[in-house]
């Protein structure tokens, strides 16, 4: 990759505008031009992706894992050691032109059992016949199918990431995982335990992404404690590629659903 792509990613990043009527629409809009070049960009830029994948209790065996707007397959292809030992893994997403990347790379390391579906993450429900719904309704189906459902840097880009969230809850089994990265921004008045950031930040990041559609939130680690029992959270900041002297806060979290 390299420079120039470096730059046409920070061309959709900056200057493109986000077209669409639809949140799919916007979406693929924002990633088509870029797909190619996505993983090589966002390795510098998504940090934190490892460390939370490294910190779920995966199963000895079998399992189910459902990755919420996995783009091109990057978690699922980093975990390359635990994804041949599970039953079924699915990457949901909107953006077409990344599934058609992860499609290339599932197929390249013979996963059969991995699924690329397009669907939202808010209805999204796997199915223990074989089939995936991806219908505008959540599909009482697939409740408490999965073992494990992760969110990588993809709750800022969903309008409603807490229907999302709602959504994994439900398809989760009784103690199954959920894990999640992504960028924030603390509340002015965050819990005890809980990182409060200065005003600047606050105020300067939730501007600087909204071009994108990205919204970083001080609501997603108390929308995740309320719902799940907190086994680990990590709250950092980490480097903008190309752009000294500033970092961007991101966390890390690891929730598990009541009764397993």
């Amino acid at each position: 990759m390299g420079f120039f792509s470096d730059l046409k990613v920070l061309y959709h990043l900056a200057l493109k505008p986000v077209r669409g009527k639809s949140h799919a629409e916007r979406m693929e809009n924002f990633y088509g031009g870029q797909a190619e070049g996505y993983d090589d960009f966002r390795r510098r830029l998504l940090q934190g992706r490892e460390a939370m994948l490294q910190a779920v209790p995966w199963p000895e065996t079998g399992g189910v894992w459902v990755d919420m707007g996995g783009g091109t397959g990057f978690n699922i292809a980093t975990m390359s050691e635990v994804v041949p030992r599970l039953e079924k893994v699915y990457l949901v997403d909107l953006a077409s032109s990344l599934l058609g990347v992860a499609r290339k790379r599932f197929d390249e390391k013979g996963w059969s059992h991995v699924e690329t579906v397009e669907a939202d993450a808010t209805t999204f429900s796997p199915n223990p016949a074989g089939e995936t719904v991806a219908t505008s309704r959540p599909d009482p189906i697939g409740e408490g199918q999965a073992d494990i459902v992760t969110f990588s840097y993809s709750l800022t880009m969903i309008p409603d990431w807490f229907s999302a969230i709602e959504n994994a809850l439900r398809i989760l089994k009784p103690g199954g995982v959920i894990g999640v990265v992504d960028f924030y921004v603390s509340r002015k008045f965050p819990s005890e335990g809980r990182k409060r950031h200065r005003w600047f930040t606050r105020s300067f990041w939730p501007v600087w992404f909204a071009n994108d559609n990205v919204f970083p939130s001080g609501d997603h680690l108390p929308f995740l404690d309320r719902h799940f029992d907190t086994v680990e959270c990590t709250e950092s900041k980490g480097k903008v590629p190309y752009i000294p002297f500033i970092r961007m806060p991101y966390y890390y979290y690891i929730g598990r659903k009541a009764g397993g």
